[in-house]
């Protein structure tokens, strides 16, 4: 899969509602591979894997993403290749209205640390947030997966507000 990635991203209110609402769940350990001007993510989530390329952010919601399935042999071979660990997490799918949130509980160095992603068509697409969904990150680096290997969430989680950690 190739082209323009646009996604919102929310903290999460603490209490596990998503988890009772989810149709879907699964184990993701990722990684990435230094790159200038660009992300490279590896991700085994359970039985397959993926190679990822994600360009600069245009706007703070969209960027180019390329993305493909490897072998999970690869895929092991390349998380040699990554730099500051592996971010380890669980996903759970949420439907709400039209569209998917993706809500990515996070464990290791970042446990405590809930957030949700929702894809959109257009970044002005208008969607519905499920209850549980709080405050929009969209932007913030902080919350960037390859950003919380070099500055885990152990180390700040006291600066967002006790709602979501």
């Amino acid at each position: 899969m190739s082209g323009l990635e646009i996604e919102r991203k929310f903290l999460v209110k603490k209490g596990g509602m998503y988890k009772r609402t989810a149709f879907s769940y699964s184990h993701i350990q990722q990684g990435y591979i230094p790159a200038d001007g660009a992300t490279v993510r590896i991700r085994i989530r359970d039985d397959k894997a993926y190679l990822t390329i994600k360009g600069p952010s245009l706007d703070g919601i969209s960027r180019y993403e390329f993305e493909k399935e490897v072998s999970l042999d690869e895929a092991r071979h390349l998380m040699n290749l990554c730099k500051g660990g592996i971010i380890d997490k669980c996903r759970y799918l949420v439907n709400s209205g039209k569209h998917t949130f993706e809500i990515d509980e996070f464990y290791g160095d970042n446990e405590g640390l809930v957030m949700a992603e929702v894809e959109l068509s257009a970044s002005d697409e208008s969607y519905e947030k499920p209850a549980f969904i709080g405050k929009e990150v969209t932007g913030d680096r902080r919350f960037y997966n390859s950003h919380l290997l070099v500055c885990p969430f152990s180390i700040w989680k006291n600066t967002i507000p006790e709602e979501y950690r």
